[in-house]
C-alpha cells in the first residue's frame, strides 16, 4: 500500500476513535467508561502517525523529483476494504446492544450474598435487577415479600411463549464479554423490544421465596417510558423513584 494511502487510513482511523470517545459517547456502546482515556490516546496517536507519514511521503516525492525511480506499486484491492470499518465509526456507527443480544447471551450469575441489610421504607423501593434477583432467591428473611419495587431496563421479548423481560446488559470490559440480567414481567402486554422503561410492581409469587426455586419475576402495575441512559451497560439504580 502506498504511504499516502496508509497515512490517510491512519488519520481516518484516529478521527473515528476520537469521534467515538472524545466528541461523542458512542464508545460506551462497545466498552466500559474506564476504557475511554485509552481510546482517546490511541485516536490522537493514530492521527499524529498518519500526519507524520503524509509529511514523509511528500518529502520523498520531492526527493524523487531530483532522483530517478520510486516504488509506486499499486494498492491491493482488498486494502481498500479497510476503509469501510473506519468510515462506519465516523458516519454510521453500529447500534448499541439490545434485546437481540440479550436473548442470545448468557444470563449474568448473581453473586452469592452472605448478609442482607434491612430494606429502607421507601415505596416504591428503587432496586437494581441484580439486587432484586439476589433478594428473591437468597434472602431467608423474605424481606422483598409484598414490597413495591421500582426497576429500570429495556424490554426483551420472552420468545415463542409470549411475555417479556426487563433487562440490563452488563459489560465486564467490552461488548465481547457482555452478559444479561433479566426479570420476568407479568401483568401488562409486552411493549416493543428495546423500549426503556421504569416499572413499579411486586414480586410475582412462585416457588419458595428466599431460595433458588423463587423466580426473579415482577407483577407490574405501573410503567413509565424513559430515555436510554448514556452508559447503558451497567445495572444501575433508578435515578428517581416516583
Amino acid at each position: 500500500m502506498r504511504r499516502h494511502v496508509q497515512a490517510a487510513l491512519l488519520v481516518l482511523t484516529g478521527l473515528g476513535l476520537l469521534h467515538a470517545s472524545l466528541f461523542t459517547d458512542l464508545c460506551l456502546r462497545y466498552v466500559k467508561e474506564g476504557q475511554r482515556p485509552l481510546l482517546i490516546a490511541s485516536g490522537a496517536l493514530l492521527v499524529l502517525l498518519g500526519l507524520a507519514g503524509a509529511v514523509l511521503d511528500r518529502a520523498e516525492a520531492v526527493d524523487d523529483g531530483h532522483a530517478h525511480g520510486h516504488d509506486h506499486s499499486a494498492v491491493p484491492r482488498v486494502a481498500w476494504l479497510l476503509f469501510l470499518p473506519v468510515l462506519s465509526l465516523l458516519f454510521h456507527a453500529p447500534p448499541a446492544l439490545g434485546a437481540y443480544t440479550a436473548s442470545r447471551t448468557h444470563d449474568k450469575a448473581v453473586k452469592r450474598e452472605q448478609h442482607f441489610d434491612p430494606l429502607p421504607a421507601t415505596s416504591p423501593l428503587p432496586m437494581t435487577l441484580s439486587d432484586f434477583t439476589a433478594r428473591v432467591q437468597q434472602d431467608p428473611k423474605q424481606a422483598i415479600r409484598s414490597r413495591s419495587i421500582r426497576m429500570t431496563g429495556f424490554v426483551t421479548p420472552a420468545g415463542p411463549g409470549g411475555g417479556w423481560y426487563l433487562t440490563r446488559i452488563i459489560f465486564t470490559c467490552c461488548a465481547a464479554d457482555s452478559q444479561s440480567v433479566k426479570v420476568r414481567v407479568f401483568g401488562i402486554p409486552a411493549p416493543p423490544a428495546d423500549t426503556w422503561l421504569a416499572v413499579d410492581g411486586t414480586w410475582h409469587p412462585g416457588g419458595t421465596l428466599g431460595t433458588k426455586s423463587a423466580p426473579a419475576a415482577l407483577d407490574v402495575h405501573h410503567t413509565e417510558r424513559i430515555a436510554p441512559p448514556v452508559n447503558a451497560y451497567t445495572d444501575d439504580l433508578p435515578l428517581t423513584p416516583s
